[in-house]
Parts: C-alpha cells; structure tokens; sequence
C-alpha cells in the first residue's frame, strides 16, 4: 500500500481537489471504455506542467507507481490501473488552460485534458479543425499517446502526422520538463524527439501540452454507399477513385452486414437507408470534400461523385452490386455507431489490426472461413479504414444475455487471430490503439529483442521511475 505519509505530501504539492481517495471518486478513473478495471491507490489531478512535474519527481524519488491517463477512452487496458492497488492514477483531465491558436502557422498549442470536441468547437469559428475523426471523444494527450488514427487518416493521416509539438514531463527524480517544438514544420537540427513520446503509451514520459497542426474545415461534402460486387473489387474500386477524385477522397470505410445490423438494432435514432431494409454482406462508405464555399458554375461534389461512381459502374468487370449518394451526416451516424452497435450486441472480444491495403479483404476472407470451420458459435462484425489497411475485427461471443465466454477462450482466440494477422499476414496487432495490459503480451511475443533493449535504454534516460501500463524493454 501507498502509506499515508506518501498521500499527505502528495496532497500537499497538488492542493485542493488535487489527489481523490474515496471509492465514490475512484470509481470513473478505475474503469476502462472496453470494461477493463483496476484498482487504484489515489488519483492525482494535477492542473499545472508544474504540478505534473512536482508529482512525478516526488513518485519516481519513492518507487510510486503512477498510470497516466486524460479522457479514458482508451480500449486496450492503457490507462486504467492494474489489480494490485499500488498504482496511482495521473489524471490529466485539468490541464485545461492552455489553448494558444496561431493562425498565421495554422496551429494550436492545447493543454492534454482538452478534449477533441471542446478543441474543434473552439476552431469553428475560424474555419480550422484538428482532423482527427472519431467515434469517441478522447482529449489531446491521450489522441498523442496512443496515435490516434480515425476515420479519414485517408486524407489527414493520424496524429503523429499533425503534431508538431509537445511538452512532456519526466518520470525521473527532477521531474524535467522537456518543449520538444513549438510549431515548426521543418527541422532538421538532430533527432526529432516528440517522436519518441507519439504512440507510446505515456512510458517515456507524460505529456501535458500538444502543437497540432490544422486544415480548413470542409465547406462540402459528399457521401456514397457502395455495395461491391465481392471482396476481390473492393481494392479495384479505390484504386479508381483515388486516380479519380485525388485529394477530394476524405474517406473509404468498410462495413459488415453483421456490424451494421447491430448498430441499427441499438442505436434508436438511426434508420434504415437501404432499399426494402435489406442490408448487404459489405457496404463502403466514401467520401469526398473540399474546404472551400461552392463556387458559381462549379460542379458539385454530388455530381463529382455520381460521374466517378458512373464509370466505375461501367467497367467491364462490373465491380460495384449498388451504389447511392446520401446524406452524409445520415452515413456518418451509421459508421460512428457501429462500436456502439457492436458493444451493445454481445460479450465482445476485439481487435485492432492493420495490413497492408491489398490484404484486408484476404485477411477477412480466411478468418471468417477458419472461424465458421472451427468456433461456428463466434459471430463476427468487422469494420474497418480499408483505405489506409485498419480492421477492427471484432467477435461476438454469445449474447449479452448470455454467460461471458471463458478467461481460457478469450485467450484462444486473441492468439488464433493475431498469430494469422502478423504471422500469416504480415499485418499489426494495433494499428492505433497503442499498447496495453490487453495486447502487452503480443508486444512481447513479436518485438525483437533488440529493439526491447533499445527501448529499455531509452527509458531509463528519460523516465527511470515507475510510469504507464506499457512495457517496451
């Protein structure tokens, strides 16, 4: 345990409201967005660098564990404490001062528990958003440190592409304070450090502010749903559009039958937008977008889409079955609803893939066919970024009303899948949901034993102290 010595000088470097105790204000900062949960011997909520900094110092001079977290929503055990009761929570979710927007360089310095919506409705008004799409509403440093991706890294690419800078905090006995950029985007003057700190977890280092880069809010849009022929036409249909549309195409996401049907299932507000209800095995939801006003005698991006989807209908393979052009906030809130959809529909056990763009449908193809051969109660609802080889492929494993499956069969099947994902396929066992409890042992399992050393070197240079729920070395 923690001894209370520990928790009154805690107490007294982070003030009023600073450190929680009770079980009733533990409960929030102890539970995953995927159900996993822990148990934490406080939760420290620091408002300042300076207090991150005094309350790392003082942790790493005394062998205090800490797990740093912000908006919680992460899915694979990263940011919530582990069973033992030893590990406090660094919760980030007050340091909320900091907004610095630099429109001359189309950027903004943000502090990390400003959450992505609060930050794109500040940028509203200037016609600039931070082009990270998402179904959840994570805050900046936890979207830093589990290099986010979303749904139109097709066009914006993912975090680690639109961060130009950070501020991290040490995990060592000075609790230093590194300012690793400050908004440039060219510098080559040595080794780009902030990199070391993306997608890594918080093991290195806490990061408490973020220099993102910004683009021009789209002023049109256009959405379509496409119904390929087979699996085999889907990569044939994007390389058209990309050769097509270029910059225009935003997005190429990929929906199951079984997926969708959840979503409409539990998700009251959506409706139906397929013809006599009935929905196909596999749908795409595409879109294109430009980040200026309509312009007199310009062509829309409906009529755009209509012609490119035309010629594609025409070629002589036939590839697409149907295809309509929509509303798009109506697709949208079908394809932001699945993981909700899919949650809601079972005892889930999911996955977090990516593979190079031509082997997705492959990778799909033989999982499903292995599944219904050798586990035929397993229901999957995949859906995924086919434009930039991402897969959630996730299995339903009974229903809710049902006895969750086994500790023994979850384990079974994580390492069915992923052995065929990264063994047979080449593929990564997360593509953006960084590393945690849930995939640390494939970590394990695949990382050389090079670069774990390499990383383990790395750590005791920069956060020797016991920090985050990832281990690299």
């Amino acid at each position: 345990m923690v001894l209370e010595t520990h928790i009154a000088e805690l107490r007294g470097l982070l003030g009023a409201g600073g450190l929680l105790r009770q079980p009733e204000d533990l409960a929030a900062y102890q539970t995953g967005a995927r159900h996993d949960r822990g148990l934490a011997a406080f939760v420290a909520r620091p408002a300042t660098t300076e207090d991150v900094s005094a309350l790392l110092a003082y942790c790493c001079r005394h062998g205090i564990a800490l797990v740093p977290q912000t908006g919680n929503t992460g899915l694979v055990a990263g940011s919530t404490p582990d069973m033992s009761g030893l590990q406090g929570v660094l919760s980030l979710d007050r340091l909320r001062s900091v907004f610095d927007l630099d429109l001359d360089n189309r950027s903004v310095r943000v502090g990390a528990g400003l959450r992505l919506s609060e930050i794109n409705g500040r940028l509203e008004p200037h016609s600039l958003f931070f082009p990270i799409d998402l179904g959840a509403d994570p805050c900046a440093g936890g979207m830093v440190a589990t290099n986010t991706g979303g749904a139109r890294f097709l066009r914006f690419g993912d975090v680690r592409r639109n961060t130009l800078g950070l501020k991290v905090v040490l995990a060592d006995e000075q609790g230093t304070v590194l300012d690793l950029g400050d908004g440039l985007r060219k510098n080559n003057t040595g080794v780009d450090w902030k990199q070391c700190f993306i997608g890594t977890s918080g093991a290195f280092g806490v990061i408490t502010e973020c220099v993102f880069n910004l683009e021009r809010l789209p002023r049109q849009t256009a959405t379509a749903f496409l119904v390929p022929k087979s699996d085999g036409h889907v990569m044939g249909i994007l390389a058209d559009m990309e050769a097509q549309l270029g910059a225009y195409l935003s997005a190429f996401e990929d929906m199951s039958k079984a997926a969708i049907s959840c979503a409409l299932e539990h998700v009251p507000s959506l409706r139906n937008p397929f013809p006599g209800g009935a929905i196909p095995d596999h749908v795409i939801l595409v879109e294109i977008s430009r980040s200026w006003a309509p312009r007199e005698g310009e062509q829309s991006l409906d009529a755009v889409l209509e012609a490119v989807l035309g010629e594609i209908w025409s070629r002589p393979d036939e590839p697409l079955a149907d295809a309509f052009v929509g509303r798009p906030h109506e697709m949208w809130a079908l394809r932001h609803a699945l993981s909700e959809g899919v949650k809601a529909a079972g005892h889930l056990v999911a996955f977090d893939l990516s593979f190079r763009r031509g082997d997705v449908m492959r990778f799909r193809e033989h999982m499903r066919t292995e599944l219904a051969a050798s586990m035929p109660a397993v229901r999957v609802c995949d859906f995924g970024h086919v434009g930039d080889g991402g897969l959630h492929f996730n299995l339903l494993v009974g229903s809710r009303d049902a006895e969750p499956p086994s500790a023994a069969t979850v384990s079974e099947l994580r390492d069915r899948v992923i052995r065929v994902a990264v063994e047979t396929f080449g593929g990564s066992f997360s593509a953006e949901h960084a590393i945690g409890r849930t995939n640390q042992p494939f970590y394990d399992r695949y990382a050389s034993d090079k670069l774990k050393a390499m990383a383990s070197a790395f750590k005791q240079q920069t956060s020797p102290g016991p920090i985050g729920a990832a281990r690299f070395g």
